[in-house]
């Protein structure tokens, strides 16, 4: 009994979903993550609540969001890997040179062996 009741308590600690906030990484840059709390959901909704959520900080700054990088957890989504995106962006004034395009660059997937 006592045994099940510490497991019990772990599942709930590690099932529950969790969101970063928004921190700063940077000059005018900042990252925000959403994670879900099982394997049962996709990553595009937590990566939409993310650019929400960081669109909504830049606005409340009078500036604009520009994304610098996104990132998102890969499938198998067991054993603590779930569903995560992650947004990094800019909060830019009008006219800032910065504030253009987004110039995302897909990450590498390439390995590359040196043969000696």
């Amino acid at each position: 009994m006592k045994y099940s009741y510490f497991f019990a308590l772990g599942v709930v600690l590690t099932g529950c979903a969790s969101n970063s906030g928004i921190i700063p990484i940077g000059t005018d840059t900042y990252m925000v993550s959403r994670q879900a709390a099982t394997g049962f959901s996709g990553s595009g909704t937590l990566k939409a609540k993310a650019f929400q959520e960081a669109g909504t900080y830049c606005t409340s700054q009078g500036k604009s969001l520009q994304v610098v990088n996104t990132v998102e957890a890969q499938p198998p989504f067991l054993l603590g890997n779930y569903p995560k995106a992650e947004v990094q962006f800019m909060c830019l004034s009008a006219g800032d040179v910065e504030l253009a395009r987004p110039k995302l660059k897909p990450a590498a997937n390439v390995t590359v062996e040196v043969q000696k």
